[in-house]
């Protein structure tokens, strides 16, 4: 989740876009391929954030069903699916890794992620059923017409409190196997609540002058030095799809003077010095459901969600070979 601050101390780029409202505006074929992806968006979040609502280790089998689920639209699509399993509070909990069909297994690769938790008192539609369900799109996608980076996508679990900042988040649980297998993560693409629009965007007092919009209506991209190549990759991309507009954020000091930019599966690659960012619709500073029962699937503008899932595939097609990465 996002916050901006002041232009001096941060950096700011803005992507010249089309209005991703304006349907008119997309050819008939490529409308056809929006809808349908809007339509699978649509069954991934009635189904964790209504079928399965809440998804804590603490109620029920909740965690579980999602994990079942994200599994198996994986597999569904053609996806490779591993499981990494470890106990919390006596409770045995996952994160998901799916590798594409024909992605290289080696331990080279981008991770895309998303956590699939929820606070108790909250179905999570846009905290984070949203960005799973683009993951899970962006996934079947992948399986279906390549992709031309191998790339891992990350189902992370305990992403929220109690297990947020804490060693048990699954992230953290992540990156250290990475570590610990030796894998180099070239670098982290993290979906942090990415459904919601509205016709206002609030900031942070510090930022309200420095010229960002004014209305809630396009993503945002949160990143920090050490992720600059990464960053201007994902841009790249996200320019090229003229009907979702976008704004980044470079922050100093992994975001720790502005702790907000941290609230994310990003900042745990930032702690183990790997470049990563967060791909985000500004969380609280849009959407007055966060972290509230009112967070439903019908808040949610799956137009906006469908955009999403096409600019990261035009994101991915510009990432960096990390051979060339390795080599400097």
């Amino acid at each position: 989740m996002s916050a901006f601050s002041h232009e001096r101390t941060f950096s700011r780029l803005k992507l010249d876009a089309g209005n991703w409202s304006d349907c008119s505006a997309i050819p008939p074929a490529m409308q056809e391929v929006v809808t349908a992806i809007e339509d699978r968006l649509r069954k991934h979040v009635a189904v964790l954030a209504s079928d399965i609502g809440p998804r804590t280790p603490f109620q029920g089998d909740s965690l579980d069903r999602a994990e079942q689920y994200i599994s198996e639209v994986f597999e569904d699509a053609g996806l490779e699916v591993t499981e990494q399993p470890y106990q919390y509070e006596g409770h045995r909990v996952a994160n998901l890794i799916a590798r594409p069909p024909g992605a290289p297994g080696s331990s080279n690769y981008y991770a895309v992620g998303a956590h699939y938790d929820t606070v108790p008192s909250s179905p999570g539609a846009d905290d984070n059923a949203s960005a799973v369900a683009v993951m899970l799109e962006l996934g079947r996608r992948l399986a279906e017409n390549g992709s031309p980076a191998p790339i891992r996508l990350v189902a992370f679990t305990l992403e929220e409190p109690p297990a947020h900042e804490t060693g048990h988040q699954g992230s953290r649980i992540f990156v250290e196997e990475c570590a610990r297998r030796g894998d180099d993560v070239a670098g982290a693409i993290v979906l942090e609540m990415v459904g919601f629009t509205s016709p206002h965007q609030n900031y942070p007092s510090v930022l309200r002058w420095a010229g960002y919009p004014d209305r809630g209506d396009y993503i945002g991209v949160v990143t920090n030095w050490r992720s600059r190549a990464l960053s201007r990759a994902v841009l790249k991309g996200f320019r090229r799809n003229k009907d979702l507009p976008a704004e980044s954020l470079l922050v100093p000091f992994n975001g720790h003077i502005l702790p907000d930019t941290r609230r994310s599966d990003h900042a745990s690659f930032w702690n183990a010095r790997l470049p990563a960012l967060m791909v985000t619709d500004t969380a609280f500073f849009r959407n007055p459901n966060y972290h509230q029962p009112s967070d439903t699937a019908d808040t949610l503008d799956f137009g906006f969600m469908a955009q999403l899932v096409l600019s990261l595939e035009k994101a991915i097609e510009e990432l960096p070979e990390i051979s060339r990465l390795l080599d400097t």
